[in-house]
């Protein structure tokens, strides 16, 4: 298979989706371009602040692409290149995409409120307290992992000295530019390009001047920006930041594709390996996986919780969620071909590739294969290096900007827990600042603690999240007798999939308890997974009972 027939066919199918299926489901659930937008109806200019449809696409793209559309489907390749691609293709079109838009919709119609406030109104408030506690949970993990990711990104070498240099002279630059346009109304268009100029420079110096600091000194200067970021007005640095940063992860991507039709490199991974490889199994191991590539359970959070409060009018929902949803789609399927034709197998890690070093991650494997491209068409070895480098930074600013978009989803998921208790008044834990410090400190004390003792419950955590977001919006469609038909197989799919795999997590870490021979911190990582899985289950289980009711034609109890 030449990876040139793939990532056009996979542009195609994206485009022809968007403007049929997209549009049929802006049509069935009643997008209104007349309607007032919660941006300007409950405008405060720190979180509820209209914003340019360009921008606030920017900032959506940006924050949920994260790693997950890189490494879900290199680390997913093992099981063939038609299985990954088939569910990046089917998943992204009638999964993830509908969970993103009709996140934002849902929130917009609830006067741009979590994902926790809708499920209260349209499904009961023990619904919210459990969903909303759980993905406060989720995102504590989110924010311990992508600060770990981040730093790590920062050193270690003068390469990733480079992307910290560039990283910092990028947040002055993201104030400049909010400053002039949002305050100084200069045009977006010339803004935009001198923005793009400058963050080209930002490149450069980085490039000349990189920034030789230890891990600890990086995830110290992290965790106390984002506490900064995440109580900051959105017009500062959210929106700019994401809108600048957006123009290098479209880069990165225009740039893998130019260089996939130039080398036009062979897929070398078979089509199909194998339903069981290794101690896998495809279902559920491939759909959890891939996650950010064909659904995440966590861009619903950020639809809800960052995008639908900067919404300027409700016909940009279908851009902003189904459209960014098909872009990182298509980033996916680069990721694919990335792994695809530098292995045989998909073990990206092997040691018998890249002259016997082995890739070692799949952010080495995608920034390897995309530079490696320029390589073969004869780039000089600057220009290759560069490439590398510019892709290592765009993937640090996917990280970073789903890093402080999380942190302010998790203040605001804390504030809405208390508000209006007892206990939120007497120790002001609905206060916006002591939200954050309170967030912050935590999954700094996890990334401590050691997140990667329960990390690979991630996927399937990121997963179930994407269940009560599809209850949150089919029963709010249901009150408003609209369709919400094309929902029930994605909520049934997903809570089979995320069940299963708990339940293979549990079951395995158990066999590996009574077979012995496991070291202390073993046994203490397998013991604290499967206590973590008895409660997630039962929470799900709780949420989909409760939503069926409703959804189904029953009222909860």
């Amino acid at each position: 298979m030449n990876s040139v027939v793939l990532i056009l066919l996979a542009i195609v199918i994206f485009v022809v989706a968007y403007l049929t299926y997209g549009r049929y489901l802006a049509k069935t659930w009643g997008i209104d371009p007349s309607r007032k937008t919660p941006a300007h109806e409950l405008e405060d200019g720190v979180d509820y602040c209209p914003a340019k449809t360009p921008v606030l696409m920017g900032h959506h793209f940006s924050s949920i692409a994260g790693a997950g559309p890189i490494n879900g489907p290199i680390q997913a390749a093992f099981f063939g290149w038609l299985p990954c691609f088939l569910w990046i293709v089917i998943g992204g079109i009638f999964f993830g995409a509908v969970q993103d838009f009709g996140s934002i919709f849902v929130s917009i119609r609830h006067e741009g409120k979590s994902l926790g406030e809708v499920i209260e109104e349209n499904i009961g408030r023990k619904s919210r307290v459990l969903f909303t506690v759980f993905a406060w949970l989720v995102l504590l993990l989110v924010i311990a992992a992508f600060a770990d990711i981040v730093a790590s990104s920062f050193t270690g070498s003068e390469a990733n000295g480079s992307v910290a240099t560039a990283s910092m002279l990028f947040i002055p630059l993201a104030i400049a530019f909010g400053f002039f346009v949002y305050r100084k109304n200069a045009p977006m268009a010339v803004a935009s390009i001198i923005g793009v100029i400058l963050l080209a420079a930002c490149v450069a110096l980085g490039l000349a001047f990189p920034i030789v600091l230890s891990k600890n000194f990086w995830l110290a200067f992290v965790f106390i920006y984002i506490m900064i970021a995440s109580v900051t007005p959105v017009w500062i640095l959210l929106q700019p930041r994401d809108y600048l940063s957006s123009f290098l992860l479209y880069f990165m991507m225009i740039a893998a594709v130019i260089g996939i039709f130039a080398a036009h490199p062979m897929v070398q991974i078979p089509a199909f390996i194998g339903f069981h490889v290794g101690s896998s199994y495809l279902f559920p191991t491939l759909f959890i996986t891939i996650a950010c590539g064909a659904i995440s359970g966590f861009h619903s959070l950020i639809g809800s919780g960052t995008t639908s409060k900067q919404l300027d009018n409700e016909k940009d929902a279908l851009l902003v969620g189904y459209g960014s949803m098909l872009i990182e789609c298509v980033l996916a399927v680069i990721s694919l071909i990335a792994v695809a034709t530098l292995t045989h197998d998909g073990l990206f890690a092997s040691q018998e590739y890249n002259n016997g070093q082995g890739y070692g991650s799949p952010t080495v494997v995608f920034a390897s294969a995309i530079s490696g491209f320029f390589a073969t068409i004869g780039f000089p070895d600057g220009a290759v290096n560069a490439t590398y480098t510019i892709i290592s930074l765009a993937v640090s600013c996917f990280c970073l900007t789903s890093l402080d978009t999380g942190t302010r989803l998790g203040r605001f998921m804390f504030q809405e827990l208390f508000a209006g208790t007892e206990t939120g008044k007497k120790l002001k834990l609905d206060n916006m600042y002591v939200a954050t410090v309170i967030t912050a400190i935590c999954g700094f004390a996890l990334c401590l603690a050691g997140y990667q003792k329960v990390w690979p419950l991630f996927g399937a955590c990121n997963q179930l999240v994407a269940v009560p977001a599809f209850l949150a919006v089919g029963t709010y469609l249901k009150k408003h007798k609209r369709n919400n038909k094309m929902l029930y197989i994605p909520i049934i799919f997903m809570a089979c999939a995320t069940l299963v795999s708990l339940f293979f997590s549990f079951k395995n870490n158990l066999v590996a308890l009574m077979g012995g021979g496991l070291d202390g911190t073993a046994v203490f990582t397998n013991v604290l997974q499967d206590v973590i899985i008895v409660p997630i289950v039962i929470l799900a289980i709780i949420l989909l009972i409760d939503g069926g009711k409703v959804l189904w034609g029953k009222e909860a109890d």
